[in-house]
């Protein structure tokens, strides 16, 4: 299974926690890292499995990497694919957009057709709202990371998260 991890990272923490996530899965997987800055967003399409890493900035904005390719992002054919995500934010300082970018990447990639997975609870967070929660909010939509507030939870989030995944994968893989 050929497994692409793309990003977008401004400040280095969504980089950082891409390489955790490789590191994590190397065992089973090789994933290999594509940052946004450097590549298209239509190389997406040559993966059978997609981690896609983003970060919420100000006010629910957008990290600038994906922001720069985010209308190229609705051509790129993901019909079937399986998409994992990983988003990065700050509950405290920004308690009304935790995560937004997170929940606008996730709808894209659903209407795109892709298959979501690596769901993660909203337990152990404090904020006032967040447009990646589904499920009566009680998940995000994917791992769900706050280097600013909560950067002693990273790595076993990270490692609970790509387990979760693994698990999820396997699943999917039996049933083919």
């Amino acid at each position: 299974m050929k497994i692409g991890l793309f990003y977008g990272s401004t400040t280095c923490y969504t980089e950082i926690a891409a390489e955790k996530i490789q590191q994590a899965l190397a065992a089973k997987f090789q994933v290999e890292l594509h940052n946004l800055k450097d590549v298209n967003i239509a190389e997406c399409a040559e993966y059978d499995l997609l981690i896609m890493g983003i970060s919420t900035w100000d006010y629910g904005e957008l990290q600038e990497d994906w922001e720069s390719q985010w209308a190229d992002l609705a051509n790129v054919s993901l019909e079937g694919k399986i998409v994992a995500l990983y988003g990065m934010g700050d509950q405290i300082g920004y308690t009304d957009w935790f995560q937004d970018a997170l929940g606008m990447l996730n709808e894209v990639v659903e209407q795109q057709g892709a298959f979501v997975i690596g769901r993660w609870p909203n337990q152990g967070y404090d904020f006032a709202q967040s447009k990646a929660l589904i499920n009566d909010n009680s998940e995000f939509v994917g791992l769900a990371l706050d280097e600013d507030n909560q950067y002693e939870l990273s790595d076993e989030r990270i490692t609970t998260w790509c387990n979760k995944i693994l698990d999820e994968l396997s699943e999917i893989l039996e049933g083919v």
